[in-house]
């Protein structure tokens, strides 16, 4: 079983949870980076009416360049702001209600740190998903780990090359299938049948 350093992702997308769910693999979150910028660590994708739409979580720019004490900004209601742009692309999603309360809930606690908030939300995923993966932590910043180094694989510019089988979105008749969207896509248009997916593309990595 071979160690994977991964990044810590705001609602990752299915590229980075089809690797994360990986039969042999022993992810490891990293805590110890600088914070770059431009990526899933405080941005995610949804499928909104109008198309892709893409979720910010605003950061104080002074201070530490630490990822783990990067700190919200809440200046404004992102999160009212980003908890009804999801209840507006999936409220007519398949399993939407089935989900709602415990996704909810990512939005409930003002986390000082996005390090924190992320991981928060990555637990209420990890519990929807209705996986057993442990979640263990780098103790240093190493910029050759031992590990698989994981921590740049999953581009928020660019499209992956793997390729995602297409499967049932709301929207796709007016805009056609958009692949490697945020998990939540997944899950509120397939449901339980979503780790069946994930598990088929961490096969075909």
């Amino acid at each position: 079983m071979e160690n994977q350093l991964f990044p810590l992702f705001y609602l990752p997308p299915i590229s980075w949870f089809s690797k994360f769910l990986e039969k042999d693999s022993k992810p490891v979150i990293e805590k110890f980076e600088n914070f770059p910028k431009q990526t899933y660590r405080n941005r995610t994708n949804i499928y909104g009416a109008n198309g892709k739409l893409t979720l910010v979580i605003p950061i104080n720019h002074t201070g530490s360049r630490l990822y783990k004490d990067t700190k919200i900004s809440y200046d404004e209601n992102w999160q009212k702001q980003h908890w009804k742009s999801i209840k507006n692309a999936y409220q007519s999603s398949p399993y939407f209600e089935f989900y709602e309360d415990r996704c909810a809930k990512i939005y409930e606690k003002k986390e000082k740190f996005l390090f924190d908030f992320n991981l928060n939300a990555l637990e209420i995923l990890i519990s929807i998903s209705k996986t057993a993966q442990n979640l263990q932590f780098s103790d240093k910043y190493e910029s050759e780990p031992s590990a698989l180094d994981l921590r740049s694989a999953f581009s928020a510019k660019n499209n992956p090359d793997q390729k995602f089988s297409q499967y049932y979105q709301i929207f796709e008749e007016k805009y056609g299938f958009i692949e490697n969207l945020s998990v939540c896509d997944l899950f509120f248009n397939l449901g339980p049948e979503s780790l069946i997916y994930l598990k088929n593309h961490s096969l075909s990595n």
